[in-house]
């Protein structure tokens, strides 16, 4: 790979735009354990190792841009989540952040149950031999079919997003003569500290039934009413990427208190709560999420006290880590292209990827950290943008970084913490194929999703 000079960029003098300073690491070759994987390590020469494989021989086996996803670690966060709660909770996995057959075969092995929110999630959930009545079936939307096949194969709860789903899924039930259990999704109208696209528990946007109103007590009503439905509790998700446990209390208390108006109303104890996921992950060192094990004693604690202060049970209590055990066990591996220095402003470092494998950038303006992986360096640190190939000016996959002030084309560039939605959320933009998914265990590199290729999208292409 090239080491050739290029002129020196901007370095640690330049002012960025106000709130997005970073300040330049004292050592560039240094790694921020909370953000990567267990198993990354950097050897002498400055090369990044994951479960004991190299990033030149993953970059020269599977080319790049590739994700790296460490086995181990999914599988240890998986245990130490499944630890937390105990048997007497259930850990479902939210395949949204990722999702295959080999991930989906983990999380049985490990014991995690796994929520899906569409036909081709359950499809893969059910190849790859999940139980039905370890899924759950979640969506603001869920088409007929859908549905049809959600009870159709048994799965064991569905999550009811709307007066007009409750019918819908009913239907289904009658049809297959099958009792159904569901859970209702209450609005409780939290404001949770995050971005607003993925903010999910205030009142205005598309999910759930507000508790403010009504709703969501008329939707209980509702479901009692029908033979064909089971109504096993209530479901509740205040966002994504939180820190604070300050949202969480507020939810427990709305959603405790409409149970017990349940049991007021109706005489009916309900023996499930599930609170969702959302717990945030460090992109960057500046980030301190919490354990697992202090999340469960968190919540334990909050269900436990509202639950007393109603005179109520308490009901076995739901989660849905997906980012959380996904996110920091994998990174893109992108090769450097161009180096482009701005005077008095930055570098541009462009990568043979971008927004097509990682949109999270440009849609959430979300921040990540980024190192020189192929090699070490002794230059000085250079204020970076690391952008992608496409014809985008937005297409940025980490806005404010600082790299060695050598880094040349040919280098190759990791990004941690991409585990999560990158993948999942994954494009064609510019007829640029998606990359694979490599796991990495043990010295051994294996493909779980191959890279597409220019005949794939010809494939679809019948015109």
């Amino acid at each position: 790979m090239s080491r050739s000079a290029h002129p020196a960029g901007p370095r640690h003098a330049d002012v960025l735009p106000e709130g997005h300073y970073v300040p330049p690491p004292r050592d560039l070759n240094a790694l921020a354990p909370r953000v990567w994987s267990r198993t990354v390590t950097r050897g002498a020469d400055g090369e990044l190792t994951v479960g004991g494989v190299g990033v030149r021989r993953l970059a020269e086996e599977f080319g790049t841009p590739v994700y790296v996803l460490d086995e181990e670690d999914f599988r240890a966060r998986c245990r130490a989540w499944r630890a937390a709660f105990g048997e007497d909770a259930d850990v479902f996995y939210a395949g949204k952040a990722f999702l295959c057959r080999a991930v989906v075969r983990w999380l049985h092995e490990e014991g995690l149950n796994l929520d899906v929110c569409s036909g081709g999630e359950l499809a893969v959930a059910l190849a790859a031999g999940m139980p039905p009545e370890r899924i759950a079936l979640h969506g603001n939307n869920k088409s007929a079919a859908e549905i049809e096949q959600a009870v159709s194969v048994g799965v064991g709860r569905i999550v009811l997003d709307s007066f007009e789903e409750i019918g819908r899924v009913a239907r289904a039930a009658e049809r297959l003569g099958r009792r159904q259990r569901v859970q209702v999704r209450a609005t409780v109208g939290v404001e949770a500290h995050t971005h607003e696209f993925i903010a999910t528990a205030h009142e205005d946007q598309k999910f759930g039934l507000a508790l403010n109103g009504g709703q969501a007590a008329e939707a209980v009503r509702r479901v009692l009413k029908l033979d064909s439905l089971e109504l096993v509790g209530v479901h509740s998700h205040i966002g994504s990427q939180i820190f604070d446990m300050a949202g969480f209390e507020v939810a427990a208390h709305r959603v405790v208190r409409l149970l017990a108006e349940v049991r007021d109303e109706h005489g009916v104890e309900l023996p499930e709560i599930d609170l969702g996921g959302g717990l945030g992950i460090a992109y960057t060192a500046e980030d301190d999420p919490r354990e697992p094990w202090e999340i469960a004693e968190a919540l334990r604690e909050i269900v436990t006290r509202e639950c007393a202060s109603a005179s109520l049970a308490v009901p076995r209590l739901s989660v849905e880590p997906g980012r959380a055990i996904v996110g920091p066990t994998t990174f893109t591996l992108y090769e450097v292209g161009t180096v482009k220095p701005l005077a008095g402003l930055r570098t541009y470092v462009s990568v043979d990827g971008g927004m097509s494998d990682n949109i999270r950038t440009a849609l959430y303006d979300a921040e990540y950290s980024v190192v020189l992986a192929s090699r070490s360096s002794q230059a000085g640190p250079m204020l970076s943008r690391v952008v992608g190939k496409h014809c985008e000016s937005g297409d940025i996959v980490v806005r404010d970084a600082y790299l060695p002030a050598d880094v040349a084309p040919g280098d190759l560039v990791a990004v941690p913490a991409t585990g999560a939605y990158c993948r999942a959320m994954a494009s064609n933009y510019n007829h640029v194929p998606r990359p694979p998914v490599v796991a990495v265990r043990d010295g051994q590199a294996r493909v779980l999703v191959r890279r597409e290729t220019e005949e794939d999208l010809l494939r679809l292409d019948v015109g």
